[in-house]
């Protein structure tokens, strides 16, 4: 193993291929009524207990809409049908994560949800009352596009 790879000397200052490298995410975007489905990560890492679309890590290989599939499984026990992506935009975290989103129009078989360990809570909000001081900072743009107001 070389010194430029050992945690003691990336501790404080890391080699820039692992600070420059962007994660692409996926992001459900699901309406009931007039209502958009939203979940509170838990707590416990550096966006704990903020509220999100639902969705995750997009893994090699795979497209969008696989990834949001399997996502939606894996968080709330139900399935998921892919509409149409809606957008795609990157935002880069203060920590120093760095994500591409990609926002999925889907529809949902069920709503009786089991939601797993990675999902806190859930809630249906209209996007004119969301409020985005509690919303992680990558899906915030584009709720303001659904009506979200800044608080």
């Amino acid at each position: 193993m070389s010194d430029e790879l050992a945690p003691s000397a990336t501790a404080h200052h890391p080699p820039v291929s692992f600070t420059s490298r962007r994660i692409r995410v996926v992001a459900a975007v699901v309406f009931q009524n007039d209502a958009l489905l939203l979940t509170q990560r838990p707590p416990g890492d550096a966006l704990a207990l903020q509220w999100e679309l639902p969705g995750g890590k997009i893994e090699p290989g795979e497209t969008p809409e696989h990834a949001l599939v399997r996502e939606i499984r894996e968080e709330l026990g139900v399935g998921a049908t892919t509409l149409e992506v809606l957008e795609v935009d990157t935002h880069d975290y203060p920590h120093g994560l760095e994500v591409e989103v990609v926002f999925v129009r889907c529809a949902l078989d069920s709503m009786a949800f089991t939601p797993s360990a990675a999902v806190h809570a859930v809630r249906w909000v209209p996007p004119a009352a969301i409020d985005l001081s509690t919303v992680l900072a990558g899906d915030r743009e584009f709720l303001k596009s659904l009506g979200a107001l800044g608080r």
